[in-house]
């Protein structure tokens, strides 16, 4: 019986495979072969980066600035659902004609969530930027020395 459906595709489903059934499939070569000594040094170049002074500055002014703005940013937005469940009667206090509270909270939401990508990109330009770029044009040249010379 042949099937005239055009959704019917036996290679879909392994019929037509030319292994078939009881032949070994074949073998799929390993995604990453051996690591050569180049690629091991390269390695290590990453490695001595990490650790280095420069580095750990540049990680550092990232953490002194996300963790208290993310620990900021969740207690105002805890703090708004928290008063939007426990305390309608305050959310629902009209401020200027039918604007409540919550009205005015939520889009405090939005003005708090554009001010704090506003600060991040700023302090990122001011003060990781270029010090992140110089670590990678650093890391670059290593890299490019272990390897070999420029290619």
């Amino acid at each position: 019986m042949r099937h005239e459906d055009p959704w019917y595709d036996p290679s879909a489903l392994g019929w037509d495979e030319p292994y078939g059934a009881g032949s070994p499939a074949p073998t799929v070569p390993p995604a990453r072969g051996e690591p050569d000594a180049a690629a091991a040094r390269a390695r290590e170049v990453y490695v001595e980066v990490q650790r280095s002074a420069a580095f750990q500055e540049v990680r550092g002014r990232y953490r002194r600035f996300v963790v208290p703005g993310v620990a900021v940013f969740l207690s105002w937005y805890v703090a708004y659902v928290v008063a939007a469940t426990t305390a309608p009667g305050l959310m629902a206090r009209p401020v200027v004609g039918a604007v409540n509270v919550a009205m005015l909270a939520g889009l405090g939401q939005f003005l708090t969530t554009f001010l704090l990508t506003w600060a991040y990109t700023r302090h990122a330009r001011l003060r990781r930027d270029r010090a992140a770029l110089e670590l990678r044009w650093d890391t670059q040249e290593l890299t490019r020395e272990t390897r070999g010379g420029a290619r």
